[in-house]
């Protein structure tokens, strides 16, 4: 390597050394930087070859494991025929506590009888036959074997044409009998008051509906505690827990002919 010169044509020792130096650390540098590169491709190749492409890892490297299945679920499902019972706040157990609903104690009478069925409350407080119709599908999924069908309270306290609860409930029972259901079809009726007319037409739907479609049918729902202060709430309509023991036995006289044991 030819050494450098000052101005003055002398040879500048020092410069040339500097140069030197500084082109030696260069390439120290040089060989620091390419060996730390080359670490981390070695570093990266191996790391993937170890982690490999898993059929579990999700889209930006994250990886997954599907949920190990639970032997306790599995062993406690219930795989009893299922009965719903389906209507409105008599059968949700408006007012009385949980656990003391006709259909909860319609399950221990079943129950202690040897049956083995399971009962599913889908009453919902406030509904009409139209908010039945809404609820098909939620009933459906269920796949049950009987339905207990309980609807029109609603619609005869608030004095809605007897042609809608009709219809609305004609609705239902085909709906139910097309996925092959059966259906136990709870009567009703309604307070004096609203005229013997009015109340006339509104029992005969149930009356036509079990001719009509071949249902068994309760004659009224609250039979033995309609009417019964000491048997009802506050209101003068909804059964007490005590109420609601009667009704479910009304219930299960009218259900045991359709029952497997």
């Amino acid at each position: 390597m030819g050494r450098g010169c000052d101005g003055a044509g002398e040879v500048d020792y020092f410069n040339d050394g500097a140069r030197n130096g500084e082109l030696l650390w260069l390439s120290v540098m040089i060989i620091a930087v390419n060996v730390k590169w080359i670490g981390a491709a070695l570093l990266s190749l191996t790391l993937a070859a170890c982690s490999g492409n898993k059929p579990d890892q999700q889209p930006g490297g994250t990886a997954t494991s599907a949920p190990a299945p639970n032997p306790t679920m599995a062993a406690t499902a219930d795989t009893r025929a299922v009965i719903v019972a389906f209507g409105d706040s008599l059968t949700a157990g408006y007012g009385v506590e949980p656990g003391k609903s006709y259909p909860d104690d319609l399950q221990r009478m079943l129950d202690a009888a040897g049956y083995k069925y399971h009962v599913v409350n889908l009453g919902a407080s406030g509904d009409t036959t139209t908010d039945g119709i809404q609820r098909l599908p939620e009933v459906l999924a269920a796949k049950p074997k009987i339905v207990i069908l309980e609807f029109g309270g609603n619609d005869g306290l608030r004095g809605l044409p007897v042609s809608t609860t009709r219809a609305n409930q004609t609705t239902i029972v085909e709906a139910l009998q097309r996925a092959g259901i059966t259906i136990l079809l709870a009567g009703m009726s309604l307070p004096r008051n609203y005229g013997p007319d009015y109340i006339h037409s509104f029992e005969q739907v149930y009356v036509d509906l079990a001719k009509n479609y071949k249902l068994a049918r309760i004659p009224f729902l609250l039979e033995g505690v309609g009417g019964h202060p000491e048997l009802l709430q506050a209101d003068g309509i909804h059964p007490t827990a005590e109420g609601c023991n009667i009704v479910s036995t009304n219930v299960l006289k009218y259900l045991q002919p359709l029952l497997k044991q």
